[in-house]
């Protein structure tokens, strides 16, 4: 076995034993793909205060990296837009294609994920604040990536016992 084929075997792992099951006990309103959309929002939400506070932090002297982070934060934002734009792809009791289609990004987000936690974890505590604000925001960017590929719940059918198994009793008073 490749190294290639053990990566995605673990990628095929949390999947399957960690998402999935958290994607199951989510309510039958609000899919996992719902809430992986919420955590790339969040995410978004913790990046710009990351570079927010970098700005602050720095007194917004190095004009350079200030663009370049903005950036970096505008291709995350067409890339949250790209994935509501896919929603339509995911149907219920259908294989999710985003499985197939987002392992490679799953794959490469969890070491810059980790990087990021030691960079929060060795930075100087000026910058701790806006360090770990980016930590958190590329951890909840994993769990949102691995929560939308999971595979949607087919959906509830009721059956006919079920909907005219009801006991129909009239009302006090006459009447149905």
């Amino acid at each position: 076995m490749t190294l290639g084929e053990r990566i995605i075997r673990m990628d095929s792992w949390l999947l399957d034993r960690v998402c999935q099951p958290m994607a199951d006990r989510l309510p039958e309103r609000f899919s996992a793909f719902d809430a992986g959309m919420s955590c790339q929002f969040g995410s978004l939400l913790l990046s710009a205060v990351s570079i927010i506070a970098v700005f602050v932090l720095t007194g917004m002297h190095d004009f350079g990296n200030m663009i370049f982070n903005v950036l970096v934060w505008c291709l995350c934002v067409s890339f949250f837009f790209g994935l509501g734009r896919v929603r339509v792809l995911v149907k219920p009791g259908k294989p999710n294609p985003l499985r197939h289609m987002l392992v490679s990004i799953r794959i490469v987000s969890i070491p810059f994920a980790l990087y990021v936690v030691y960079q929060a974890l060795t930075s100087p505590p000026t910058f701790g604040t806006a360090v770990w604000f980016n930590a958190f925001s590329n951890i909840v960017f994993v769990v949102g990536l691995y929560l939308i590929s999971c595979q949607p719940r087919p959906p509830q059918v009721r059956t006919t016992e079920d909907v005219w198994g009801r006991g129909f009793a009239p009302r006090p008073g006459g009447g149905f």
